[in-house]
């Protein structure tokens, strides 16, 4: 599905794939440093992630430990947007 594109913005990704309701929410979470790629802090939304890097995040009071398993190339509904990822550890 994804073989072309290599790498994508972590603030869209986050975006395309639910865990957020807006672009620019995913944008404030990670500049605030909440957002973990491979056990990486990060603080800006322009770092790219690619297919099985490891994100850990808050979503509301949980943490989110999750592994990317596709890229994606736009937001979709939820069922699509369940196959961009694998809980590694299930929130609370």
């Amino acid at each position: 599905m994804d073989d072309k594109q290599k790498k994508v913005r972590i603030d869209k990704w986050l975006w395309w794939a639910r865990f957020f309701k807006t672009r620019s929410l995913s944008t404030k979470i990670i500049t605030k440093g909440a957002v973990r790629v491979n056990s990486r802090r990060i603080a800006k939304p322009s770092i790219e992630i690619k297919v099985n890097d490891v994100l850990t995040f808050t979503s509301g009071k949980s943490v989110r430990v999750i592994k990317v398993l596709s890229l994606g190339k736009r937001r979709v509904n939820y069922e699509e947007a369940r196959k961009m990822y694998e809980n590694i550890e299930d929130p609370d």
